[in-house]
């Protein structure tokens, strides 16, 4: 067995808890069909995460079989669901968590508008206040990489550097969206699709109306520093 501490193993178990719970938030806002797309989460107090085993439908999924992977993508033997294998999309996720230390989930979908943008290659373009609010600008386009190694992992760390956006749509493949925890990362992927489809719609009925850089940038302030319910004893 793994000697981890008992503080780890309750991180892990929370972990396990709360990836699998989250899946079915992908399938509840139509992100996903069939097998397609996964949800890791790094534990928090180790240099481990957890990821869904890849081919298993989502309504089989539950925390005792979510898998427990070292930040090489490494499953760690002897825990549970190890002898499964994980996702088809660990290597990129473990070279995400390697080299951002700030990202604590990594969602991945091939959400049907956004997945469109993708396969033109074209970022999605800053053209409505929630996209402002949200991404703090245009939501861009990664390479294309094969899946199975660290490529995609490397493409997505490569777009976002230096980038506002917590989604990256890899041309020809799907979206890829990180946040401070998993549940961050699975809004953003919610609202990547939300964006994508108002921005596909308005596309079709003329030219779209740019925002200004100064009005996306009090935007992004505004909603991410301002924007609801604050802690107790703490005014903004």
């Amino acid at each position: 067995m793994n000697a981890f501490t008992p503080e780890v193993q309750v991180a892990i178990a929370r972990t396990r808890d709360e990836v699998a719970r989250l899946h079915e938030e992908l399938v509840r806002y139509e992100l996903v069909v069939w097998t397609g797309g996964n949800i890791s989460a790094r534990v928090p107090g180790a240099d481990l995460f957890v990821i869904k085993p890849s081919g298993v439908s989502y309504d089989d999924l539950a925390p005792e079989n979510m898998i427990l992977c070292d930040l090489e993508g490494s499953v760690i033997p002897n825990t549970p669901g190890w002898e499964r294998s994980p996702s088809s999309d660990t290597a990129a996720h473990a070279y995400v968590y390697r080299n951002l230390p700030e990202v604590g989930g990594v969602v991945h979908t091939h959400s049907t508008y956004a997945t469109a943008w993708a396969a033109r290659g074209e970022e999605i373009p800053c053209v409505i206040t929630a996209m402002a609010d949200e991404f703090g600008g245009p939501i861009p386009v990664g390479p294309f990489a094969i899946i199975g190694d660290d490529s995609i992992g490397r493409g997505i760390v490569a777009t976002l550097e230096g980038h506002r956006s917590r989604a990256v749509l890899m041309q020809n493949h799907g979206v890829f969206t990180i946040g401070k925890d998993a549940k961050d990362a699975v809004k953003a992927a919610v609202m990547t699709e939300d964006v994508a489809r108002t921005v596909h719609l308005a596309k079709q009925g003329g030219p779209l109306i740019p925002i200004p850089q100064d009005a996306i940038d009090a935007l992004f302030d505004r909603y991410q520093n301002v924007y609801g319910q604050q802690p107790a004893g703490v005014t903004k």
